[in-house]
């Protein structure tokens, strides 16, 4: 589903060349879970922002079910997004004086539905998350992890085959955190979405069933993850 052949990003800063990516290449089937971690500064949110049509590289190939992603313009972008692309980000990014049922009905006011379709896929997507008793709540009249489970439900209203997820968990404390990777694992076994955890946290980071690791915007090590953490497990020092 996602190939990527020797990726660059430069950044120029100054008389500095920033190297953000460094010739990634990877091979991310349809259905898996992973996780793509590193500290800081090693890569891992510009690789998010090119694999999530929201950046282009500099240089190399991205492949999108076989169709090239990297030298696509933004309105080009913007329609790979919206059909194929779903996004989870730390802060939850709700409109605070907006409905649930609203929040997440957004992303589909450019898709040529009625009001009706919208609203009836909005509160199906809000069911899936087990928020179909708060779809009139306001953000503030809800938990962290509510509202980072309208965010989910809006990520998932377009059907994405793809649901990119930066520091899902990073506003929450544990036992909430744990619930929201409970959900992720359960959305996978329902539809079987492919997921991409993106994360410096490896304790979220080994929820997935493959972790890829960066460091100074290179691969460091692309392995299988024997060590499956259950999902709903809390954090050992909680």
């Amino acid at each position: 589903m996602i190939v990527t052949k020797n990726l660059m990003k430069v950044y120029q800063m100054g008389d500095t060349e920033v190297r953000a990516l460094d010739g990634v290449s990877l091979t991310i089937d349809k259905g898996e879970l992973i996780s793509i971690m590193g500290p800081s500064g090693s890569g891992k949110s510009t690789l998010m922002n090119i694999i999530g049509c929201l950046d282009t590289p500099t240089d190399g190939d991205y492949l999108l079910d076989d169709e090239k992603v990297a030298t696509m313009g933004e309105d080009e972008l913007a329609t790979v997004r919206g059909k194929k692309i779903g996004f989870v980000f730390q802060q939850f990014n709700l409109l605070p004086r907006t409905s649930a049922l609203d929040n997440v009905m957004l992303p589909l006011l450019y898709q040529g539905l009625s009001s009706k379709e919208r609203s009836d896929r909005a509160a199906r997507a809000l069911g899936r998350v087990g928020l179909g008793d708060r779809m009139d709540h306001h953000p503030n009249e809800l938990s962290g992890g509510q509202q980072q489970r309208v965010a989910i439900a809006r990520s998932l209203v377009n059907d994405p085959a793809i649901l990119l997820a930066d520091e899902p968990t990073g506003a929450l404390d544990s036992k909430t955190g744990a619930d929201i990777m409970r959900l992720f694992d359960s959305l996978h076994k329902e539809s079987g979405q492919t997921i991409i955890l993106v994360t410096h946290d490896r304790f979220l980071a080994e929820h997935a069933k493959r972790i890829i690791r960066l460091s100074d915007g290179k691969i460091s090590s692309d392995e299988i993850n024997k060590k499956t953490i259950k999902p709903g497990t809390l954090r050992p020092e909680y």
